[in-house]
């Protein structure tokens, strides 16, 4: 099996990647103020308050176009993961929360998968997450009296995570590292889209889910 000369990690084939191994990146918030450091920290908001972080440094990185897709790309998949995680919880209907439950677990395995192939360290899930930050990246209103809201803002944030890497994927050098990243994430967001879309018609004329 072959390593990586960098970090000394297995790769699972002889395809072109990007090490993200020891990226701990440093982020001021514009709101609070507070400085983090990880590598992303989900929808590149502030895990102390909804602010938007703004990066420091960022030190010794290689191939930058290529570790600013794979950045994006957790920042966006630790969003969803963190919204499911926390929908699930606040859900009031026993079908959404075994609905979210499962969306979340998909997350957190696309998460892994994408991590090991990266070899990036991700920061631990905050535990508060705000589902409003996840309306806010989605460009929905908040209802949090109404389940069916938790649709709207999951369908939303995985349509604009399909626009967001197809529009990425196109401007990204051909056969490309970060083109081929693009791809697969827009791939993965549409099918989220196609299902969240399905299990909501079916859960608002009261039939069983598909997943």
């Amino acid at each position: 099996m072959s390593l990586c000369p960098r970090c000394q990690r297995p790769l699972e084939d002889e395809e072109p990647y990007i090490c993200c191994a020891g990226q701990q990146l440093r982020w001021r918030c514009a709101d609070c103020h507070k400085v983090s450091e990880g590598f992303a920290f989900p929808y590149g908001l502030c895990p102390f308050c909804k602010g938007k972080l703004q990066l420091l440094d960022r030190g010794a990185i290689q191939d930058d176009q290529a570790m600013e897709a794979v950045r994006k790309a957790f920042e966006i998949e630790l969003g969803g993961h963190a919204f499911y995680e926390r929908a699930s919880r606040d859900a009031k209907d026993p079908v959404l929360q075994e609905l979210f439950a499962r969306f979340a677990a998909m997350e957190k395995e696309h998460m892994d998968t994408l991590s090991k192939r990266y070899h990036a360290e991700l920061p631990t899930p905050s535990a508060d997450f705000q589902l409003d930050r996840a309306a806010i990246f989605a460009g929905v209103e908040r209802k949090p009296e109404d389940p069916a809201n938790l649709f709207r803002i999951a369908i939303a944030f995985e349509q604009r995570a399909v626009d967001f890497f197809t529009r990425e994927g196109e401007r990204a050098p051909a056969g490309s590292v970060e083109s081929e990243l693009y791809k697969e994430l827009a791939a993965e967001e549409r099918e989220h889209v196609a299902l969240l879309s399905t299990e909501y018609r079916r859960w608002e004329s009261g039939k069983a889910g598909i997943l």
